[in-house]
């Protein structure tokens, strides 16, 4: 039995022509199947996108000059804006470093204060001994004195109650009371225990004996 010829060819016969691959559907017509050509030679489907940007060129050149003034008008306010709120932090932390300060001031004063209240007994019993003479010029005790004066005066320690001055309930303690006609206003008779001050902070007020106007 003879063979029969296959007269299929296979897709590498040279002799079959290649078909051409359409890969936009439209350019095909649903009715014949053949391939359509764009009007004067232009590809639709790549002149469409083209004409997109063209527009949207065309869209973005034509802002008007109110609506370029109300965009530089918002530049312009959210500047301001920032540098208010630039200003403002700047000004917090100004008033932030200065309570540091402040309050770091009022500790170191306040521990100051402490300490030279503690010592304050030891002074009480150096201007006895000064009042009764026991502190002679030159003696170590004397010495002694003198610097520990000092010192508390370096930190700014100052005595308060004055024997004659007007009586102030804000530094002073009255211990007695002595009526006396001569005096108009309450007036400091004598100094029993003074009085210390450091700046602005009363460390001890002054026990004293009041003259109080006689009825």
């Amino acid at each position: 039995m003879a063979n029969k010829k296959n007269n299929n060819k296979g897709p590498d016969d040279p002799q079959r022509p290649e078909e051409p691959i359409i890969r936009d559907k439209r350019r095909v017509d649903p009715e014949t199947g053949d391939i359509r050509e764009p009007a004067d030679g232009v590809d639709a489907s790549a002149s469409a996108p083209a004409a997109g940007t063209a527009d949207t060129a065309a869209a973005d050149a034509s802002l008007s000059d109110d609506d370029q003034a109300l965009l530089d008008q918002a530049a312009a306010d959210l500047v301001a804006e920032m540098r208010s709120d630039m200003l403002r932090a700047q000004a917090e932390l100004v008033n932030f470093r200065t309570r540091v300060e402040r309050d770091r001031a009022a500790n170191r004063e306040a521990v100051i204060a402490e300490v030279i209240r503690s010592l304050l007994p030891a002074l009480d019993d150096l201007a006895l001994a000064e009042a009764h003479g026991d502190l002679v010029d030159g003696a170590p005790m004397t010495i002694v004195a003198q610097k520990l004066r000092a010192s508390f005066e370096k930190y700014g320690l100052k005595q308060v109650g004055v024997k004659g001055e007007p009586f102030d309930p804000a530094f002073h303690e009255a211990v007695v009371q002595l009526p006396n006609p001569d005096v108009k206003v309450n007036t400091i008779a004598d100094v029993i225990a003074a009085g210390y001050v450091l700046g602005d902070r009363l460390v001890r007020p002054a026990k004293v004996a009041v003259f109080v106007p006689a009825d």
